[in-house]
């Protein structure tokens, strides 16, 4: 039998029936990812906050202007309390726009700046670029700031939850760093270029961008098989060429009874002439140097028949053949293009395989292999370039 009154319907649900997840911390650590709460309380980052079940409580979450992060941040800092509410308003409408015109124009400001010529800076271009660095530096402090603020700094959700802004946070540190320094003869090479890291900012700021870069992040670790492949074809190529030409590219013909004079193209010896021992089948042996050519002829003297006439006026009377006498053949301190090219060890042995697969400069490398070992040599240069072309 009813009484006649009607009962008001519960507008929210039973609190036996209801689980509802734990208050956010007030330190401005941010929440967990948390099921979806009863009323639509499930923040539309996924973070939601627990309550004690009373309706007062459960109505001010509700009110929330940002139910996706921190209802409190630096244990006093609610989303409606000053600053913070400012700083919310700021990194929701047009703060982004305004750091993506600030990351260009750094762009800009990076491309133009010329550290050869600007070493002191007392010109005018480069005291206009420093201070456009300088207001570019104070800007991004001022958005790390304001996004601590904002968001609260650790926490899934805050901001050092992201990997993008611990990038940005390292690279204010370092400018901090920089401009502390300055004036206490410390050098800045190494600090400085942390300012190439900027423009990568960008890559937060475009989420299209953002999606492809974490792709590519993502399919790195898939390039492992390949990484190692690579690394087996190094491997093997470099052990051939240490057991086959260990020394060889350091071979050149000596002058008779001299352990220092040796034959050279030119001056510079940029282009070596590597002979071939006589224990190699190479293309190229000692006897095989040009002759000695002095105002356009070829010397036909040899030592034994050198007279007066021939040192005043060689034109007429001849000129002696000095390359005749370098004619043996041994192992030198010098490799091609300064050392960097040989065959030496393993590491030396990497970086001519690297240089080979590049296609730059292969075949200077083939060729004096091919001099002072064999002919035969060609067949390793042409396989390893089919191979690592796969």
């Amino acid at each position: 039998m009813t009484t006649g009154e009607d009962t008001e319907p519960s507008l929210w649900p039973d609190r036996a029936q209801t689980s509802l997840t734990a208050p956010a911390p007030a330190d401005g650590t941010c929440l967990e990812e948390a099921e979806d709460l009863p009323g639509g309380l499930t923040g539309s980052g996924g973070a939601s906050w627990e309550s004690t079940g009373s309706v007062a409580e459960v109505k001010e979450n509700v009110q929330l202007p940002y139910p996706s992060l921190a209802p409190v941040v630096f244990f006093w800092l609610h989303q409606s309390t000053r600053p913070r509410s400012w700083c919310l308003a700021l990194v929701s409408t047009w703060f982004e726009r305004v750091s993506m015109l600030v990351i260009l124009l750094n762009c800009v400001t990076l491309g133009m700046f010329q550290p050869c010529q600007d070493l002191e800076c007392h010109s005018d271009r480069c005291s206009i670029l420093q201070a456009f660095d300088d207001f570019i530096f104070a800007f991004f402090a001022v958005e790390m700031v304001v996004k601590m603020l904002a968001l609260g700094i650790f926490g899934p959700k805050c901001y050092l939850g992201d990997t993008w802004n611990r990038l940005d946070l390292f690279i204010v540190m370092a400018g901090m760093l920089e401009y502390s320094l300055d004036g206490h003869n410390v050098s800045f090479s190494a600090i400085r270029t942390v300012r190439v890291l900027r423009p990568l900012r960008a890559i937060n700021r475009v989420p299209s961008m953002r999606i492809l870069v974490t792709l590519l992040l993502d399919t790195l670790p898939m390039l492992g098989n390949v990484l190692l492949l690579c690394f087996f074809v190094f491997f093997i190529f470099g052990i051939v060429g240490v057991q086959l030409w260990a020394g060889l590219l350091r071979n050149r013909c000596f002058f008779d009874k001299s352990v220092s004079e040796y034959y050279r193209l030119d001056e510079t010896d940029d282009v070596p002439f590597i002979c071939s021992t006589t224990r190699d089948n190479g293309m190229l042996h000692c006897f095989n140097i040009p002759k000695r050519r002095v105002g356009g002829a070829d010397c036909e003297l040899t030592a034994d028949n050198v007279t007066d006439l021939v040192f005043k006026d060689p034109p007429h009377h001849g000129c002696v053949n000095w390359n005749l006498y370098y004619n043996k053949c041994n192992a030198s301190e010098h490799n091609p293009h300064n050392g960097a090219i040989n065959f030496d060890n393993i590491g030396y042995a990497w970086i001519a395989i690297f240089q080979v697969i590049t296609l730059e400069g292969w075949v200077d490398i083939m060729y004096y292999v091919m001099d002072a070992h064999s002919f035969y040599n060609f067949i390793y240069f042409i396989f390893l370039i089919i191979v690592s072309a796969q």
